[in-house]
């Protein structure tokens, strides 16, 4: 999506938001969940990142896609809850999967979900830093690029964190195979 459609036309910014809701709502939810890991917490940020891309639409410039726009949105309100709350005692809860729930039949569904489940309780263990580029590369299928752009970085220093925050993952599928056995 781009700029051109963006009119001072309310119904059009009403249809835009639709739009982006139906989208990227999911994508949203996750990022703000990647931070807050409380369910109806990051209900909340995403519902105020959409109230903020409603608000400020008339400033997207189209200079990157909404969907990137939107990441940025949902990651500043992120950051901003963040500051605001002591996150230490925010409780962890693993809804993740409900949301990212694969079609199929219940036993791929169950055997898909404790799967997602364990690399979803793996990787919201990382830090901040290497759970946002991990979640924007390939959950969210951005580019390098796009990835430095939604969070203000440089390139060089996103695949560093990409390749930092793998392999933090690796270590710690190996470290639960040595417990489980």
């Amino acid at each position: 999506m781009s700029a051109e459609w963006l009119q001072d036309d309310k119904s059009n910014k009403d249809e835009l938001l639709e739009r982006a809701m139906e989208e990227y709502g999911r994508a949203v939810l996750y990022m703000a969940y990647s931070y807050v890991k409380d369910h109806g917490l990051a209900e909340d940020i995403a519902q105020e990142a959409f109230v903020k891309c409603y608000s400020k639409m008339d400033s997207f410039r189209g200079e990157s896609s909404l969907k990137t726009w939107l990441m940025r949105i949902t990651i500043n309100q992120c950051k901003d809850h963040l500051k605001r709350w002591d996150t230490r005692k925010i409780l962890f809860t693993n809804k993740v999967s409900e949301i990212l729930q694969e079609h199929g039949n219940p036993e791929s569904k169950t055997i898909h979900g404790e799967k997602r489940s364990e690399l979803h309780s793996k990787l919201l263990k990382l830090p901040v830093k290497y759970r946002e580029v991990l979640f924007l590369h390939y959950y969210q299928e951005l580019k390098v690029n796009e990835v430095a752009e939604v969070l203000e970085l440089n390139p060089s220093t996103v695949k560093t964190r990409l390749k930092t925050g793998r392999e933090r993952l690796h270590r710690m599928y190996g470290e639960g195979r040595r417990s489980d056995g």
